[in-house]
């Protein structure tokens, strides 16, 4: 399937009652934070994504395997209409590895969602790519070629595209992350040569 029918669950936390948020989009799109504030926080409070534990409690499902029906406890539901370019989409069925296909009607009539656009547009998105690959390589070009000091990656974007298993930041797997401070320099120099070339292959 085109990735975008993958539909991809992101659930935040409404800080003023505690409220489960869940939003549905495309995983061909970058999810703008700032605008579920706006459409969920009418009061002017805060909304930020939630923890595992959290999500556990309030949906019954692990964070990575979300579904977008089926939850323990009621949620606030939002659909991005850039889903609906598609006449089925596949949405996560209660864990990481299963899916099941349906159309984008169907997701709404199911969740009772709002259709809203809540992504950050094709436009912006790349403009923001563009200068984070100027960031990374203006970063890559310090380290230098001895010693035992080598600069982190992480310029504070992190997001893990569920397309490619790269985080949109710095262009590594969650087990070059987590694995970056226990690792020694010849090993964090052979991550920012994997880097540089996954900024040109992408």
């Amino acid at each position: 399937v085109d990735a975008g029918q993958i539909a991809i669950c992101t659930v935040f936390r409404r800080k003023s009652d505690d409220a489960v948020v869940l939003v549905i989009t495309s995983s061909d799109r970058q999810l703008d934070d700032r605008k579920v504030k706006t459409l969920v926080c009418s009061d002017g409070g805060h909304v930020g994504r939630a923890d595992a534990e959290f999500v556990q409690a309030k949906t019954g499902f692990s964070i990575e395997g979300v579904p977008p029906i089926a939850h323990v406890t009621a949620v606030v539901t939002l659909i991005d209409a850039s889903l609906f370019r598609f006449s089925e989409v596949w949405a996560v069925a209660g864990h990481p590895q299963a899916v099941f296909k349906l159309t984008p009607q169907e997701l709404k009539v199911l969740t009772g969602a709002l259709v809203v656009d809540i992504v950050v547009s094709p436009e912006q998105a790349e403009a923001a790519r563009q200068q984070i690959n100027i960031l990374l390589a203006a970063r890559a070009r310090t380290v230098s070629a001895s010693g035992d000091k080598v600069l982190s990656p992480c310029i504070s974007v992190c997001r893990i595209n569920a397309r490619t298993g790269l985080c949109e930041g710095c262009y590594r797997t969650l087990r070059e992350i987590s694995g970056w401070s226990r690792s020694g320099s010849t090993a964090q120099r052979m991550i920012w040569q994997l880097i540089e070339q996954r900024m040109a292959d992408l």
